[in-house]
């Protein structure tokens, strides 16, 4: 379905979108949210684009094998930071003994390696959304 309304809603729309979802990521350690909610709304912002748009184009936005580099690297990112305290002496993911600086409580700076593991964990969960999305998508589309 072509509908010009629909694609120009999107086209203003999944930028915000996409802010949003990284605003809850970042702040998951302050507010409600976090790395899988925030995650689900910045996949979601590449569905409705794919949906509103083409499936073709949403490969081109975002294609396979990014979308898997994606996956790993945020996994990976959580594995390294978990790492960092194991290599400052304390144990896996320690966050103020593994040396990370707490802040001051209630700022966005605070809560020390958190907001880092909440990133990579929702990239992580964005991508999966992604890539479940067209795994059904074309599943369907073959049977």
């Amino acid at each position: 379905m072509e509908d010009i309304i629909i694609r120009m809603i999107s086209r203003i729309s999944v930028p915000f979108i996409m802010v949003f979802g990284l605003y809850i990521i970042l702040h998951g350690h302050l507010t409600p949210g976090g790395s899988f909610s925030g995650g689900a709304v910045l996949g979601s912002s590449m569905i409705l684009f794919a949906l509103a748009f083409d499936l073709e184009e949403g490969h081109k936005k975002l294609s396979h094998e990014t979308s898997t580099l994606i996956e790993t690297g945020g996994a990976s990112w959580y594995v390294l930071l978990g790492f960092v305290g194991l290599y400052a002496g304390s144990g896996f993911l320690a966050n103020k003994a593994g040396g990370f600086p707490m802040g001051v409580p209630g700022e966005l700076v605070s809560g020390g390696m958190i907001a880092l593991i909440t990133l990579g964990l929702g990239l992580k969960v964005a991508s999966t959304v992604i890539t479940l999305f067209y795994n059904l998508i074309e599943g369907d589309a073959h049977d």
